[in-house]
Protein backbone atom coordinates (compact mmCIF):
# COMPACT_ATOMS: atom_id res chain seq x y z
CA UNK A 1 0.00 0.00 0.00
CA UNK A 2 1.38 3.44 -0.91
CA UNK A 3 0.59 6.86 0.41
CA UNK A 4 1.90 10.42 0.22
CA UNK A 5 4.16 11.64 2.97
CA UNK A 6 2.92 14.68 4.89
CA UNK A 7 5.52 17.44 5.18
CA UNK A 8 5.54 20.44 7.47
CA UNK A 9 7.68 23.02 5.69
CA UNK A 10 7.54 24.59 2.25
CA UNK A 11 11.12 23.63 1.45
CA UNK A 12 10.70 19.96 2.31
CA UNK A 13 7.32 19.89 0.58
CA UNK A 14 8.94 21.18 -2.60
CA UNK A 15 11.60 18.50 -2.47
CA UNK A 16 9.54 15.50 -1.43
CA UNK A 17 5.93 15.83 -2.61
CA UNK A 18 6.42 12.86 -4.93
CA UNK A 19 7.85 10.56 -2.29
CA UNK A 20 6.06 7.25 -1.90
CA UNK A 21 6.31 4.52 0.70
CA UNK A 22 5.19 0.93 0.46
CA UNK A 23 5.20 -0.02 4.13
CA UNK A 24 4.41 1.57 7.48
CA UNK A 25 6.13 1.26 10.80
CA UNK A 26 5.90 3.05 14.14
CA UNK A 27 9.19 3.93 15.78
CA UNK A 28 10.52 5.96 18.66
CA UNK A 29 14.00 6.31 20.05
CA UNK A 30 15.99 7.68 22.92
CA UNK A 31 19.25 7.46 24.80
CA UNK A 32 19.13 4.03 26.38
CA UNK A 33 19.79 5.18 29.95
CA UNK A 34 16.73 7.43 29.80
CA UNK A 35 14.26 4.72 28.81
CA UNK A 36 12.87 1.65 30.42
CA UNK A 37 11.69 -0.93 27.89
CA UNK A 38 8.19 -1.16 29.36
CA UNK A 39 7.76 2.64 29.19
CA UNK A 40 8.98 2.77 25.60
CA UNK A 41 6.64 -0.01 24.52
CA UNK A 42 3.66 1.66 26.16
CA UNK A 43 4.42 4.91 24.38
CA UNK A 44 4.95 3.08 21.10
CA UNK A 45 1.45 1.61 21.35
CA UNK A 46 -0.05 5.11 21.54
CA UNK A 47 1.44 6.13 18.19
CA UNK A 48 -0.43 5.98 14.91
CA UNK A 49 0.97 5.94 11.35
CA UNK A 50 0.04 9.63 11.07
CA UNK A 51 2.36 10.44 13.97
CA UNK A 52 5.26 8.75 12.19
CA UNK A 53 4.82 10.19 8.69
CA UNK A 54 6.96 13.26 9.39
CA UNK A 55 9.96 11.15 8.38
CA UNK A 56 10.45 12.24 4.77
CA UNK A 57 12.82 9.39 3.93
CA UNK A 58 10.61 6.48 5.01
CA UNK A 59 10.37 3.83 2.32
CA UNK A 60 13.28 5.25 0.32
CA UNK A 61 16.34 3.21 -0.55
CA UNK A 62 19.70 4.15 0.91
CA UNK A 63 20.83 5.55 -2.45
CA UNK A 64 17.69 7.68 -2.74
CA UNK A 65 18.19 9.05 0.77
CA UNK A 66 21.77 10.06 -0.07
CA UNK A 67 20.59 11.87 -3.21
CA UNK A 68 17.79 13.69 -1.37
CA UNK A 69 20.15 14.75 1.41
CA UNK A 70 22.60 16.17 -1.12
CA UNK A 71 19.79 18.05 -2.85
CA UNK A 72 18.48 19.44 0.42
CA UNK A 73 21.95 20.57 1.48
CA UNK A 74 22.47 22.28 -1.87
CA UNK A 75 19.15 24.11 -1.57
CA UNK A 76 19.92 25.30 1.94
CA UNK A 77 23.44 26.43 0.99
CA UNK A 78 22.07 28.47 -1.92
CA UNK A 79 19.55 30.13 0.37
CA UNK A 80 22.12 31.69 2.73
CA UNK A 81 24.33 34.72 2.02
CA UNK A 82 28.06 34.55 1.33
CA UNK A 83 29.00 35.67 4.85
CA UNK A 84 27.07 32.83 6.43
CA UNK A 85 28.51 30.42 3.88
CA UNK A 86 32.04 31.50 4.81
CA UNK A 87 31.29 31.01 8.48
CA UNK A 88 29.86 27.58 7.77
CA UNK A 89 32.93 26.60 5.73
CA UNK A 90 35.22 27.80 8.54
CA UNK A 91 33.24 25.84 11.12
CA UNK A 92 33.47 22.74 8.94
CA UNK A 93 37.25 23.20 8.66
CA UNK A 94 37.55 23.44 12.43
CA UNK A 95 35.55 20.23 12.89
CA UNK A 96 37.13 18.31 10.06
CA UNK A 97 39.52 16.39 12.33
CA UNK A 98 36.60 14.73 14.17
CA UNK A 99 36.46 11.00 13.58
CA UNK A 100 33.39 8.87 14.26
CA UNK A 101 32.78 5.21 14.83
CA UNK A 102 29.89 2.96 15.82
CA UNK A 103 31.41 0.72 18.44
CA UNK A 104 28.60 -1.84 18.50
CA UNK A 105 25.01 -2.42 17.52
CA UNK A 106 22.49 -5.13 18.29
CA UNK A 107 18.79 -5.93 17.99
CA UNK A 108 16.26 -7.44 20.38
CA UNK A 109 13.08 -9.25 19.34
CA UNK A 110 10.18 -8.17 21.54
CA UNK A 111 6.60 -8.98 20.45
CA UNK A 112 5.21 -11.92 18.46
CA UNK A 113 1.44 -12.10 18.96
CA UNK A 114 0.60 -15.21 16.93
CA UNK A 115 3.56 -17.27 18.11
CA UNK A 116 4.97 -18.05 14.66
CA UNK A 117 8.49 -16.85 15.62
CA UNK A 118 8.25 -13.77 13.40
CA UNK A 119 8.15 -10.56 15.43
CA UNK A 120 6.18 -7.36 14.87
CA UNK A 121 8.11 -5.33 17.49
CA UNK A 122 11.87 -5.12 17.87
CA UNK A 123 14.56 -2.72 19.07
CA UNK A 124 17.94 -1.65 17.72
CA UNK A 125 20.62 -0.29 20.08
CA UNK A 126 23.93 1.23 19.03
CA UNK A 127 26.86 3.00 20.67
CA UNK A 128 28.48 5.77 18.58
CA UNK A 129 31.87 7.29 19.50
CA UNK A 130 33.66 10.49 18.48
CA UNK A 131 37.41 11.11 18.50
CA UNK A 132 38.40 14.77 18.61
CA UNK A 133 41.41 16.91 19.51
CA UNK A 134 39.10 19.55 20.98
CA UNK A 135 39.02 20.09 24.72
CA UNK A 136 35.34 19.12 24.69
CA UNK A 137 35.29 15.71 23.07
CA UNK A 138 31.64 15.52 22.03
CA UNK A 139 29.45 15.88 18.94
CA UNK A 140 25.82 16.27 17.93
CA UNK A 141 24.74 13.42 15.66
CA UNK A 142 21.71 11.55 14.34
CA UNK A 143 21.19 8.25 12.54
CA UNK A 144 19.24 6.84 9.61
CA UNK A 145 18.09 3.21 10.02
CA UNK A 146 17.40 0.75 7.21
CA UNK A 147 16.01 -2.76 6.73
CA UNK A 148 16.97 -5.17 3.98
CA UNK A 149 14.56 -8.01 3.25
CA UNK A 150 16.39 -11.25 2.52
CA UNK A 151 19.45 -9.49 1.08
CA UNK A 152 17.51 -6.93 -0.98
CA UNK A 153 17.81 -3.13 -1.08
CA UNK A 154 18.35 -1.19 2.12
CA UNK A 155 15.01 0.54 2.73
CA UNK A 156 14.77 3.42 5.19
CA UNK A 157 12.47 3.01 8.20
CA UNK A 158 13.52 5.57 10.83
CA UNK A 159 15.40 8.83 11.43
CA UNK A 160 16.50 9.41 15.03
CA UNK A 161 16.36 12.72 16.83
CA UNK A 162 19.60 14.67 17.24
CA UNK A 163 21.57 13.50 20.25
CA UNK A 164 25.00 14.09 21.79
CA UNK A 165 27.79 11.54 21.99
CA UNK A 166 30.77 11.88 24.34
CA UNK A 167 34.10 10.43 23.26
CA UNK A 168 34.12 6.68 23.84
CA UNK A 169 31.50 6.76 26.59
CA UNK A 170 29.19 3.76 26.91
CA UNK A 171 26.53 5.89 28.60
CA UNK A 172 25.30 7.49 25.36
CA UNK A 173 23.90 4.37 23.69
CA UNK A 174 20.84 5.10 21.56
CA UNK A 175 17.91 2.67 21.32
CA UNK A 176 15.09 2.62 18.77
CA UNK A 177 11.87 0.67 19.32
CA UNK A 178 9.84 -0.22 16.22
CA UNK A 179 6.53 -1.93 15.55
CA UNK A 180 6.07 -2.84 11.89
CA UNK A 181 2.53 -1.77 11.09
CA UNK A 182 1.84 -3.10 7.60
CA UNK A 183 3.48 -4.25 4.39
CA UNK A 184 6.29 -6.40 5.83
CA UNK A 185 5.80 -10.05 4.89
CA UNK A 186 7.16 -12.70 7.28
CA UNK A 187 10.81 -12.95 6.33
CA UNK A 188 14.36 -12.33 7.54
CA UNK A 189 15.57 -8.73 7.61
CA UNK A 190 19.03 -7.22 8.11
CA UNK A 191 19.62 -3.84 9.79
CA UNK A 192 21.95 -1.00 8.75
CA UNK A 193 22.73 2.18 10.70
CA UNK A 194 24.17 5.31 9.05
CA UNK A 195 25.52 7.97 11.44
CA UNK A 196 25.55 11.68 10.49
CA UNK A 197 26.99 14.76 12.17
CA UNK A 198 24.21 17.33 12.58
CA UNK A 199 24.31 19.94 9.82
CA UNK A 200 26.15 17.87 7.22
CA UNK A 201 24.96 15.44 4.57
CA UNK A 202 27.95 13.07 4.62
CA UNK A 203 27.79 9.72 6.40
CA UNK A 204 30.43 9.68 9.17
CA UNK A 205 30.05 6.04 10.30
CA UNK A 206 28.13 2.92 9.28
CA UNK A 207 27.29 -0.28 11.11
CA UNK A 208 25.26 -3.18 9.75
CA UNK A 209 24.72 -6.92 9.57
CA UNK A 210 28.11 -7.05 7.81
CA UNK A 211 29.69 -6.01 11.12
CA UNK A 212 27.61 -8.04 13.56
CA UNK A 213 25.41 -11.13 13.39
CA UNK A 214 23.20 -9.40 15.98
CA UNK A 215 21.77 -7.31 13.11
CA UNK A 216 21.55 -10.20 10.64
CA UNK A 217 18.45 -12.11 9.50
CA UNK A 218 15.97 -10.85 12.08
CA UNK A 219 12.67 -12.80 11.78
CA UNK A 220 10.18 -9.96 11.36
CA UNK A 221 6.67 -9.34 10.05
CA UNK A 222 4.19 -6.48 10.27
CA UNK A 223 1.05 -6.39 12.38
CA UNK A 224 -1.19 -7.30 9.44
CA UNK A 225 0.59 -10.69 9.31
CA UNK A 226 0.68 -11.07 13.11
CA UNK A 227 -2.92 -11.14 14.41
CA UNK A 228 -3.40 -11.10 18.14
CA UNK A 229 -4.66 -14.46 19.37
CA UNK A 230 -8.01 -14.29 21.17
CA UNK A 231 -9.15 -17.19 23.33
CA UNK A 232 -12.48 -18.37 21.87
CA UNK A 233 -15.47 -18.30 24.22
CA UNK A 234 -16.90 -21.75 24.83
CA UNK A 235 -20.32 -22.82 26.11
CA UNK A 236 -19.27 -26.43 26.46
CA UNK A 237 -19.83 -26.34 30.22
CA UNK A 238 -23.46 -25.28 29.94
CA UNK A 239 -24.03 -27.67 27.07
CA UNK A 240 -22.47 -30.43 29.13
CA UNK A 241 -24.81 -29.57 31.99
CA UNK A 242 -27.87 -29.71 29.73
CA UNK A 243 -26.67 -33.00 28.30
CA UNK A 244 -26.18 -34.45 31.80
CA UNK A 245 -29.69 -33.48 32.92
CA UNK A 246 -31.12 -35.00 29.76
CA UNK A 247 -29.34 -38.30 30.45
CA UNK A 248 -30.61 -38.32 34.04
CA UNK A 249 -34.19 -37.75 32.84
CA UNK A 250 -33.97 -40.58 30.31
CA UNK A 251 -32.44 -42.89 32.90
CA UNK A 252 -35.28 -42.09 35.33
CA UNK A 253 -37.86 -42.96 32.66
CA UNK A 254 -36.12 -46.28 31.97
CA UNK A 255 -36.00 -47.19 35.67
CA UNK A 256 -39.67 -46.29 36.12
CA UNK A 257 -40.69 -48.55 33.23
CA UNK A 258 -38.52 -51.36 34.59
CA UNK A 259 -40.13 -51.27 38.03
CA UNK A 260 -43.60 -51.05 36.50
Amino acid sequence: MTHKLTMTTFLITTLFTSAQVNADNLSLGGVKNQWQQSQALEQLKTLTPADDNLDQFKGKTREQVATLKATLTSKLTSAVNSKTSSQTAMARTNLYHNEFNIYQGYAQLIEDYDGDSFYRTFSVTFDADVYSHDIINEARVYAELYLSEDGGDWVHYYTTDNFTIYGESEDDEYEVYTTLDQGYVPNHYDVLIDLYEVGYSDIVATYSSNDSNDLYALPLESSDYDPEYVEPHSNSHSHGGSYSWLMIALLSICLTRKFK
